[in-house]
């Protein structure tokens, strides 16, 4: 017994050690031969792990609705489910009763932080009382903040610099009006938007961002751009990461879809190469919904 595992070992060293020879020759030879080592293949969904998520927005109306609802959702999560990363962004008053209800099932979060950490600014909500409560994840940028709230790029660029010195994620929202859409200025929209949010943020903390494309056109609304339309702008978001920081980052920073996600569109999401997982609205306040979405099938 004791030969065969001394051979086996053995046999794992040599195959170990072949590995490594043929990574030194691949390694020296890749310079002159880009083809050998394809971008496009390590861009595939394989390569990130999905992440879906829900955003109640000023919902449910009572506590004991956020505590029906959040274990609700988490009871979905079965041993069968997709190996995916899971989260419910909830308004703050919900944040400790929804993360009690879900347990270690998944990540409760916060839908918004102020950049300021403690003053004068009354209604506002720091970074570090959430982190004291357990929240390792905020979003920033939601078009609802943009359009209802006036937060600029400037505000929101200084919400996630925050969140990320607090030693926190964040989910960077961008997305383009109907009308930037209608004159197909998407691809321009989100790399302003890109470039201004995610400024002075380096390369070793991108992989605490993930960005969440909402054409803001189909938010709420119950129009989903195509996933032939979605993959395109979320393939341009990747080149922009790119340009911004390099091709290993954009391969791997996680960009998911936001925008009118149902149970009916999200298998055909999830199965665009550049989709890495959603953002949900409405369905993620109804349990079977956002089962059916957290249980997706590629």
């Amino acid at each position: 017994g004791f030969l065969s595992i001394k051979q086996h070992c053995k046999s794992l060293l040599t195959m170990k050690l072949s590995a490594i020879t043929l990574l030194s020759i691949l390694g020296s030879v890749s310079a002159f031969a880009p083809s050998l080592v394809g971008s496009r293949a390590s861009t595939h969904l394989d390569a990130r792990r999905p992440f879906i998520s829900g955003n109640w927005k000023l919902n449910p109306q009572t506590r004991d609705e956020a505590v029906s609802l959040a274990a609700d959702i988490a009871s979905k999560i079965t041993d069968d489910s997709p190996d995916a990363d899971v989260a419910l962004f909830v308004p703050y008053v919900f944040i400790e009763s929804a993360m009690s209800a879900v347990g270690n099932k998944l990540s409760v979060g916060a839908e918004g932080v102020c950049p300021q950490v403690q003053g004068a600014f009354t209604g506002a909500v720091s970074t570090t009382m959430l982190d004291s409560v357990g929240v390792k994840w905020a979003l920033a940028g939601h078009s609802e903040r943009r359009v209802i709230f006036g937060e600029a790029d400037e505000y929101i660029n200084a919400q996630c610099l925050r969140i990320i010195e607090q030693g926190m994620s964040v989910m960077l929202c961008i997305g383009e009006s109907e009308s930037e859409y209608e004159q197909n200025l998407a691809g321009s929209v989100c790399a302003v938007q890109l470039r201004k949010g995610l400024a002075g943020i380096s390369k070793e903390q991108m992989d605490r961002v993930v960005i969440a494309y909402e054409p803001v056109w189909a938010i709420g609304t119950g129009k989903v751009a195509t996933p032939e339309v979605a993959q395109s702008v979320h393939s341009t978001c990747r080149s922009i990461i790119a340009a911004m920081y390099d091709q290993e980052t954009a391969d791997s920073v996680r960009v998911l879809y936001g925008g009118s996600v149902t149970p009916e569109s999200v298998d055909e999401l999830m199965g665009q190469p550049d989709i890495d997982g959603a953002l949900v609205g409405g369905a993620s306040l109804d349990s079977e919904k956002f089962g059916r979405i957290i249980n997706f099938q590629v």
